[in-house]
C-alpha cells in the first residue's frame, strides 16, 4: 500500500470556485473558466499533495432523503458573485452544465476516477468513502465545505481551496473552540445558514463550547449523552440559553440527520453504486486523446503536458 494519500475532490465545490473566479473564453466564443480552472487546479493539487489515487465525486442533483426530512433544505441559496469582464454573454445553468460535462469527458482521458450517484449528495458519498472504504488509509478531501470537518482524524485531512491551506483537527479547535469529533453535533445546534438549516437562537459554536465544555473534547458525544448533559446544566443554571437548548431537542435531532455524513442519508442502492467505482472505473492515460478533445473545443489555456506529468505518480 502506498504511503501517499488518496485525494478525494468534491467536484462541484471545486468547479464553482473556478467558474466564479475565471472569466476565460475559448477561441469558439464559449465560457470555459470553470474548465480551465478545474483542470489546472488538479495539476496544482497533485503537485501539492502527491496523491496515490484521485477520485472526483460529483453532485447527484441533491439528496432526496434530506429533502424528505426537511423540505426547506438548501432552498433560496444565494448565487455566487462572478468575476466577468463581459456583459453580453449570460451566465446560464446550461453553460455551467456544459462546462461540467466537458470536465467529466476530459477526465476520462486520465487515470482519475469519477463518481456520480443520482439522488445522493457528494458530501454523503465522500463521508461513506472516508468512514468505510478508505477508513484506515491516508486521504485528503479537497473542498471548502465545512461539513467535512466532522470527518477529520489522524488519517484524514482537508485541503481548502478558499483558504489555500490544509485543515486538520487542531485548525477546527482553534477556530471554533470545539473538537472535530463533535463538529456535527454542534453544527446541528447552531444551524447552517448556507444550507437553510435553522439552529437554536443565540447558540453559536463558541457559546456552545462554553456552555457545554464536553464539546471541546476529542471524545465524540452522542445525541442522548448531550441532551442528558444539557438537562443537568439547566438544573444547575436555568437561563434562556439552557432552556432553549433543552426545548430544541426535536430540531437538533432533525438537523443532525441532515448534517451527519455517514450512511444515514444513503440507500443500499447508493452504497452499491459507490462501491462499483472501485470495481469498474479503472482510468486511462491518453494525453493525445485529451489534447484532441481540448483543441476541438478551442481551449488554449490548459497545460496538458504539466497535467499528465503531475499524474505520473498515480498508482492506478
Amino acid at each position: 500500500m502506498s504511503d501517499r494519500p488518496i485525494m478525494i475532490i468534491d467536484g462541484l465545490n471545486l468547479f464553482m470556485r473556478h467558474y466564479a473566479a475565471h472569466p476565460a473564453m475559448s477561441k469558439n466564443g464559449d465560457q470555459v473558466g470553470g474548465i480551465v480552472g478545474f483542470i489546472n487546479g488538479i495539476r496544482y493539487l497533485c503537485e501539492k499533495i502527491g496523491p496515490s489515487e484521485i477520485y472526483v465525486i460529483w453532485e447527484g442533483q441533491g439528496s432526496t432523503k434530506k429533502r424528505h426530512i426537511f423540505r426547506e433544505y438548501k432552498k433560496n441559496k444565494k448565487p455566487k458573485r462572478l468575476n466577468r469582464y463581459y456583459d453580453d454573454i449570460p451566465d446560464t445553468l446550461s453553460n455551467k452544465t456544459n462546462q461540467v460535462s466537458v470536465i467529466v469527458k476530459a477526465l476520462r482521458y486520465t487515470p482519475i476516477r469519477q463518481l456520480y450517484v443520482e439522488g445522493c449528495e457528494a458530501d454523503d458519498a465522500i463521508g461513506y468513502m472516508c468512514r468505510y472504504t478508505f477508513k484506515d488509509q491516508r486521504k485528503v478531501i479537497v473542498s471548502s465545505d465545512h461539513d467535512y470537518y466532522q470527518l477529520l482524524n489522524n488519517s484524514t485531512l482537508i485541503y481548502s481551496p478558499t483558504l489555500k491551506a490544509f485543515v486538520n483537527k487542531n485548525t477546527v479547535k482553534e477556530r471554533y473552540r470545539i473538537s472535530a469529533e463533535n463538529f456535527c453535533l454542534v453544527k446541528s445546534i447552531s444551524g447552517d445558514q448556507s444550507d437553510n438549516i435553522p439552529g437554536v437562537r443565540g447558540l453559536s459554536y463558541k457559546t456552545i463550547a462554553k456552555l457545554v465544555p464536553e464539546t471541546t473534547s476529542s471524545q465524540e458525544i452522542t445525541l442522548d449523552e448531550f441532551f442528558k448533559k444539557a438537562k443537568d446544566i439547566q438544573s444547575l443554571k436555568n437561563t434562556k440559553l439552557t432552556e432553549r437548548l433543552v426545548c430544541s431537542e426535536t430540531l437538533i435531532r432533525r438537523n443532525w440527520r441532515l448534517v451527519r455524513l455517514d450512511t444515514n442519508n444513503l440507500s443500499l442502492d447508493h452504497i452499491n453504486k459507490i462501491n462499483t467505482i472501485f470495481e469498474n472505473e479503472k482510468g486511462v492515460k491518453d494525453k493525445l486523446g485529451m489534447l484532441r478533445y481540448i483543441m476541438k473545443l478551442g481551449i488554449n489555456s490548459l497545460n496538458i503536458d504539466g497535467l499528465y506529468l503531475s499524474l505520473q505518480s498515480l498508482t492506478r
